[in-house]
């Protein structure tokens, strides 16, 4: 389907259009500093990772439903400590828009304390970043169903490719972990230039699912 991921990330979201969608990535400053060799986002299967980890069964995103959430848009660099004493602080409307894919504030403000040293932007310039990216990224229905699915790895794969113009079997990873002795996909991470357009990811980037796993469906 040629929906954006953040028009899918809740049941109740699927009409909705984001506040934001009319910025592009390339309006955001994204002049890298020399460390920085790309950008890695981490896109979660949420009701896989609510019903894998007890504690986070009280979390907004497992309580409201999510299915997909940004957990992270990780700069790959050489350096070793990208924390940050810097302000992590929004505006009230690009807070609100922010948690339709990082529906947890803490986790927002911890990402960007982990980061945010090694990035040539500022909070609230990352985080639209992040927002353009979802954006601009495609999925296809399999990640959001309401059915638990069973998949072939290069399958999935495939149709995300082709959603996604300029994304190739390389630019992704999938992660899974095991659930009720099955392999289920919890995360897919994609690998994108410092201009935001997709890349080979590196080969510290690995996937672990096998040929066939499982998709838990929303709840």
């Amino acid at each position: 389907m040629n929906l954006s991921i953040l028009r899918k990330l809740k049941k109740s979201c699927m009409a909705w259009v984001l506040g934001c969608a009319g910025f592009f990535l390339f309006n955001v400053p994204l002049h890298a500093a020399p460390q920085i060799q790309g950008y890695v986002m981490q896109v979660q299967l949420t009701p896989a990772v609510c019903a894998l980890d007890s504690t986070k069964q009280k979390q907004r995103k497992c309580l409201e439903g999510y299915s997909l959430t940004i957990t992270g848009l990780l700069p790959e660099t050489t350096e070793r400590n990208c924390s940050t004493n810097s302000s992590a602080s929004l505006s009230p409307l690009q807070a609100k828009v922010v948690a339709r894919v990082m529906p947890e504030e803490n986790a927002r403000v911890q990402l960007w304390r982990s980061v945010g040293g090694c990035v040539p932007m500022n909070a609230a310039q990352y985080f639209r970043t992040v927002i353009n990216l979802a954006d601009k990224l495609k999925v296809p229905t399999e990640l959001t169903s309401a059915e638990n699915k069973n998949v072939q790895h290069h399958a999935l794969k495939s149709q995300i490719v082709r959603l996604n113009p300029g994304m190739n079997s390389e630019s992704i990873r999938f992660t899974c972990q095991s659930y009720a002795s099955n392999p289920v996909l919890t995360e897919v991470q994609v690998c994108y230039r410092v201009n935001g357009q997709y890349k080979q990811c590196s080969n510290h980037i690995v996937s672990n699912c096998p040929n066939t796993f499982s998709i838990k469906g929303t709840y």
